[in-house]
């Protein structure tokens, strides 16, 4: 079907913000396609296992920003959890409409409420969505299709996230090429601000070359987050390098299509909102912790990959034990001096020790006091002796 041959090729919102998209409606010129919908349940969704998370947390109170291509407030399962959001593309208006679908599967891995006709659901279904509409650009064939908004945009709708959104998470399926003042400026007052920027690593990776960095995921802080497939290995599209934080399911994976229904989709654009979801588990049963602290706790964590940091970071995503395992303290304190208890053999040694020396000084003591007296008195002896000519004592010789 064509809905399916274009949503396994769509892999990646925007390689390149940089030009600028014609103001227009919001409209979207064509109505989805009919989707079907998922019947069992997902292999990601028995792996992350959302129903064994529920009891712990579901993300209630926690509003995560998806900036991407809108999110579509109409799918029966994200009705109740997308506000209106914003719409930087096309200057003005509401984000809570997506024309091509990839940031409705995005929020779907998030917060989608589950449904009696099928097994998926997001990992967070009681966290609010705010769509920010900044991108439709879509990789079909390996062709950028679609407009995208420009880095200024771009960095105006982080700002608009965190000033008017009030979020406290910002999911970026979207990948930059390259660096960019503006949104680096942007991404750090984010972070400054307390909110966790959550982003993809790029799907270049079966032809990467040393120059493709995907921002805003290299960015200082910024948790970046790889593909695997469904036996954990490194899926192959996932870009390698230092800005991979860490890795979530990215190959095969299930998610809302706009309408009504469920696409299957494949890119770090879908493993990035599994870590962000699981962000949003965090924050509501650990309220107050930084981005950095969640990072750490993410990192600490994740299940051991079979291979390198470049390709696995600290691991595969575990949600369960980020938000049930309980961490050792960022510092070591410093340690107590030992504590030496009466009734401790070492410590009876030690006074035996002690009492036996303290003896033998006396002993040594005593000796050499005698020794003292006893050359005294032979001294006194030959003084006398000498004094009287070593003659006897008697009347006559005093």
């Amino acid at each position: 079907m064509l809905w399916r041959r274009l949503a396994a090729a769509a892999v990646a919102v925007c390689a390149v913000l940089v030009a600028p998209a014609p103001a227009r409606a919001a409209e979207c010129e064509q109505a989805p396609p009919k989707a079907q919908v998922f019947k069992g349940t997902p292999p990601e969704d028995e792996v992350y296992a959302p129903e064994r998370l529920a009891p712990l947390a579901t993300g209630k109170g926690v509003r995560v920003a998806v900036i991407d291509s809108g999110v579509d407030a109409t799918h029966p399962q994200l009705r109740a959890t997308v506000e209106r959001g914003a719409d930087f593309l096309h200057g003005g208006g509401a984000g809570d409409q997506d024309c091509v679908g990839h940031g409705t599967e995005v929020a779907s891995i998030i917060a989608a409420r589950p449904a009696a006709d099928t097994g998926f659901q997001g990992l967070a279904p009681g966290a609010t969505i705010v769509p920010v509409r900044i991108s439709e650009q879509k990789e079909i064939d390996g062709k950028a299709v679609g407009d995208r908004g420009t880095p200024r945009q771009f960095a105006q709708a982080i700002d608009w996230a965190v000033d008017q959104g009030d979020a406290q998470v910002i999911n970026l399926s979207l990948v930059m090429t390259a660096d960019n003042a503006e949104v680096a400026a942007a991404v750090r007052r984010a972070l400054d601000a307390g909110v966790v920027v959550v982003a993809a690593a790029g799907n270049n990776g079966a032809d990467q070359s040393e120059g493709d960095t995907p921002y805003p995921a290299d960015f200082e802080g910024v948790i970046g987050v790889g593909a695997v497939t469904l036996d954990g290995t490194r899926a192959d599209f996932s870009q390698k390098g230092d800005y991979v934080d860490l890795v979530a399911y990215g190959q095969g994976v299930t998610a809302a299509a706009r309408g009504s229904g469920h696409v299957t989709d494949q890119g770090t654009s879908f493993s990035t909102p599994f870590v962000t979801a699981t962000v949003a588990l965090m924050l509501e049963r650990f309220p107050g912790l930084t981005p950095a602290q969640v990072l750490q706790r993410l990192q600490a964590t994740a299940d051991p990959a079979p291979g390198g940091s470049q390709e696995y970071g600290a691991g595969l995503l575990n949600p369960y034990r980020a938000i049930t395992e309980a961490l050792g303290p960022d510092t070591r304190n410093a340690a107590a001096p030992p504590v030496m208890h009466p009734d401790d053999p070492a410590v009876a040694a030690l006074a035996a020790r002690r009492a036996h020396s303290q003896q033998m000084a006396l002993w040594f003591a005593a000796i050499g006091a005698g020794l003292v007296l006893l050359l005294a008195a032979a001294a006194l002896i030959v003084r006398r002796g000498r004094a009287r000519g070593w003659r006897p004592a008697g009347p006559g010789h005093p």
